[in-house]
């Protein structure tokens, strides 16, 4: 199973930025964190981070083919950017969105999502934690689009 952490603007700031919103855990230790759960789980993951919105949207497709399934933090992009939600929606793999405030308690610009209609799930508010959870998930979701593909491909043969 190979998994994508991509990692949106101003996020790769973690640990500096707004603490009293988003903690003191930098992205480097939420990523070591993941990549340890990952190991644990028998999975290969890779990690993603651009401020910049056209970067993104080639790294989700670059995962066409390849990737298993995207945990995904757009930040600021989740309210605007429809370039990113088109890429998400084109490649086809579950993808689970994460953010570590919860963005409906949030100022009102930031109760617009444009990215959550084309993901599989949506994991906000938990802090870094929520970085777990989504792990736990895409790799629950992968496991059973892989249990289905299997058993498709044993009544075709059957047939």
């Amino acid at each position: 199973m190979k998994l994508m952490v991509i990692q949106g603007p101003n996020l790769n700031m973690l640990g500096v930025r707004e603490q009293h919103i988003y903690g003191p855990a930098k992205l480097e230790h939420i990523h070591a964190q993941m990549k340890e759960f990952a190991d644990q789980n028998s999975a290969e993951i890779e990690f993603f981070q651009s401020n910049l919105e056209g970067e993104i949207v080639d790294r989700i497709q670059e995962c066409y083919g390849e990737i298993d399934g995207i945990i995904i933090n757009a930040a600021a992009y989740t309210h605007t950017s429809i370039a990113i939600r088109d890429a998400i929606s084109a490649v086809g793999i579950p993808t689970i969105e994460v953010h570590i405030s919860n963005i409906n308690r949030r100022e009102d610009f930031r109760k617009e999502n444009m990215i959550a209609p084309v993901c599989t799930s949506s994991i906000v508010g938990f802090g870094p934690f929520g970085y777990h959870l989504a792990m736990i998930g895409v790799i629950r979701v992968v496991s059973e689009v892989q249990a289905a593909q299997q058993e498709q491909a044993s009544q075709q043969e059957e047939a």
